[in-house]
């Protein structure tokens, strides 16, 4: 997987760059939540994301 697929991917969503690795996190999350991506390839996102320095908003720290 390379990181422009994934900012190509994105950016025809979304009709713009991402303005960080949490953007491309965050955006492929809300995929896998609507069923758009199955759990393989989230899992695989998720991880290169996370080596790249993504953090979730969906993580909360207490």
């Amino acid at each position: 997987m390379l990181i422009s697929e994934l900012i190509t991917a994105y950016k025809e969503e979304k009709d713009r760059l991402p303005t960080s690795m949490n953007d491309l996190l965050d955006y492929y999350q809300q995929k896998y939540i609507t069923g758009e991506i199955d759990i393989a390839y989230y899992r695989e996102t998720y991880y290169f994301l996370f080596k790249k320095g993504a953090v979730s908003a969906y993580e909360y720290t207490y």
